[in-house]
């Protein structure tokens, strides 16, 4: 796996891949058993992986004991990234969630105990509460940098104009969120405003819940047949970019999924990959070796286009190339 440097500013080597670890576990009642989760999370390393993806919420805290458990006496050896918001708790009061800074030393904590760990490589609330200031946000943030216990502070679905607002107050490193080819309205102003302030950019979902694989057409289930039951998920516009996919993964010899992560990499972001099985992770990590032609990108993003909005559509006609 190749290594890359995270957003502009920073001199942080990181893999190509990141591994995302939401199903790593079943506390839950759905994911992968805590003896599977390590040999996928060993799987990822011996393929040169070093960036984890976590969450205080994901698997009820139980991924972050894992995460702690494989990297025991190797923590220097990976890139952690944890979030809070959501709690660890399945029903947490309410003044143990949220993004205020009583929830955010309380979520740090734990994360740190349930980690193993004295330090979190990159920390970042998990979404915008939509009630904690931004200014609370950025004082909690800094403290915690200050404290020694982070070392780069994040966002993870925030908007655009909130995350440029924190960024302009202190160093954020990271951005998180959804990117895929059915959803690439991340390209209106997160990314570009991403790429302005120098954060890498994390995006989760690559294969859109396993619907680019192709495996619905096939009557297979998942996260989206388990969340609508009997609902359609082929419109046109996804039938397009499935048949697009599936053809151009017959030119490169390779799958329909590993065509839609390589687009996702062509588009130099870090694709956080989930895997539920060793199978998934493997299938995964292939598409790194999978090189993309211009033809074949402009095809992709040609079929996966979408209307930019204002003032992006009026200001192509007017700007200056």
């Amino acid at each position: 796996m190749k290594y890359k440097l995270f957003g502009s500013k920073t001199g942080l080597p990181v893999s190509e891949l990141i591994l995302g670890g939401s199903q790593l576990g079943d506390r839950r009642g759905y994911g992968t058993a805590a003896r599977d989760a390590l040999q996928i999370l060993a799987a990822y390393a011996d393929a040169g992986g070093n960036y984890i993806d976590v969450s205080d919420t994901y698997q009820f805290g139980e991924l972050e004991e894992t995460v702690g458990k494989f990297i025991d006496h190797k923590r220097d050896d990976f890139i952690i990234c944890t979030k809070y918001t959501r709690s660890s708790q399945p029903d947490p009061s309410v003044a143990n969630a949220g993004n205020h800074r009583k929830a955010m030393r309380q979520a740090i904590e734990g994360s740190l105990k349930r980690l193993k760990t004295d330090y979190i490589d990159i920390y970042m609330p998990h979404f915008d509460d939509g009630v904690t200031t931004l200014e609370e946000i950025v004082r909690g943030l800094e403290d915690l940098v200050t404290a020694g216990k982070v070392l780069y502070t994040g966002l993870a679905n925030f908007a655009a104009w909130k995350a440029a607002s924190i960024a302009g107050a202190i160093p954020v490193s990271a951005l998180q969120i959804e990117y895929n080819l059915m959803q690439r309205t991340a390209e209106r102003e997160l990314l570009p405003m991403a790429e302005h302030f120098g954060m890498g950019a994390m995006c989760y979902s690559p294969l859109a819940a396993g619907l680019l694989t192709g495996k619905y057409r096939k009557g297979a289930s998942g996260r989206l047949t388990l969340s609508t039951p009997g609902g359609h998920l082929e419109d046109e516009r996804t039938k397009m970019i499935l048949d697009q996919t599936e053809q151009i993964a017959k030119e490169v010899d390779s799958t329909s999924g590993q065509v839609a992560l390589a687009w996702v990499l062509s588009k130099g972001v870090f694709p956080i990959i989930g895997a539920r099985t060793l199978a998934h992770l493997e299938t995964s990590l292939s598409a790194v070796d999978i090189s993309l032609n211009a033809d074949q990108i402009m095809r992709l993003n040609q079929i996966s286009t979408f209307s930019m909005g204002f003032p992006h559509d009026l200001l192509a006609t007017v700007q200056q190339k």
